[in-house]
């Protein structure tokens, strides 16, 4: 190809500025809020109405000494309560995710494309029209305002079954399977053996986005919980916000609580981000 076709398979410099540009704009509308919080959180009651808003205060440590002596120290018991819904909520979203996604990928059964498509209704139905009813479930069966309420809610999740099966069909040969059966493994052996491992990185999707969803959830807890030291972080930074219209003093604690809650889900993506990268090394090397 000569220097003249290559130039003129180049597309303008202005054409391919124009995507980054655009992403620069999306980064920066999402960081603002993030870098408003940091920001916000190092001023004190006086600075935050009284500063321009993108200069930062004195007032950090205060900020986290007062909020972790509010009601003594219940916003780490909020805290503590979102890391048990979140993390077991997703570990068990996704053990239920794997199982019936390889089911549906690998078994042929009458009725399979059926209940998969009810799946691909339920990711598309929106939380509140469930949340009423699953509440009227729960509290029938007196387990209404418990961690239970929050939990079982979050175990089932149709999004987190699509995905592992989406994954489980391209990730997991049928060739394998049908060895591992010809070498006289069980079906459970196969799943725990073989197919589990292929499927490891989808299901660390699942994970992160089921423990992301699960720690942001506010309607479940708000519906569900009436005791506030059952609150996750979501439901107890909203009381505190309330509070706030007559409080104002309190609209230091929750900024700086904020900040505080976001910490957690920052270091799970790099955790996980970590563990992509593995799983990407260890697939070059064995190809």
């Amino acid at each position: 190809m000569t220097a003249t076709a290559t130039a003129a398979a180049r597309p303008p410099r202005r054409t391919a500025l124009l995507p980054t540009a655009v992403l620069l704009l999306g980064a920066l509308y999402c960081l603002l809020p993030v870098a408003w919080v940091l920001i916000a959180a190092t001023k004190s009651g006086r600075e935050l109405f009284s500063t321009f808003t993108l200069l930062p205060g004195t007032g950090l440590a205060g900020n986290l000494a007062d909020l972790s002596a509010y009601r003594e120290g219940v916003y780490w018991r909020w805290m503590a309560n979102s890391a048990l819904y979140a993390g077991v909520g997703a570990l068990l979203s996704t053990a239920v995710s794997a199982l019936a996604g390889y089911a549906l990928a690998v078994y042929r059964f009458r009725g399979r494309e059926a209940v998969f498509n009810v799946l691909l209704a339920g990711v598309l139905m929106p939380p509140i029209i469930l949340a009423v009813p699953q509440y009227l479930l729960l509290a029938e069966a007196d387990l209404a305002d418990s961690y239970l309420s929050v939990l079982l809610p979050s175990v089932l999740s149709p999004y987190g079954i699509y995905l592992a099966r989406v994954y489980a069909s391209a990730a997991v040969p049928a060739d394998v399977v049908e060895a591992g059966r010809m070498d006289g493994s069980g079906e459970w052996r196969i799943f725990r053996s073989l197919a589990l491992p292929m499927m490891l990185p989808g299901l660390v999707t699942v994970f992160l986005f089921q423990f992301v969803a699960i720690w942001n959830n506010f309607l479940l807890p708000y519906i569900m919980l009436g005791d506030d030291e059952k609150f996750p972080i979501t439901l107890g930074l909203f009381t505190l916000l309330q509070q706030g219209s007559n409080t104002p003093a309190l609209y230091t604690l929750v900024i700086t609580g904020a900040l505080l809650a976001v910490v957690p889900l920052i270091a799970l993506f790099l955790v996980v981000q970590r563990f992509w990268r593995l799983d990407l090394l260890s697939g070059a090397v064995k190809s």
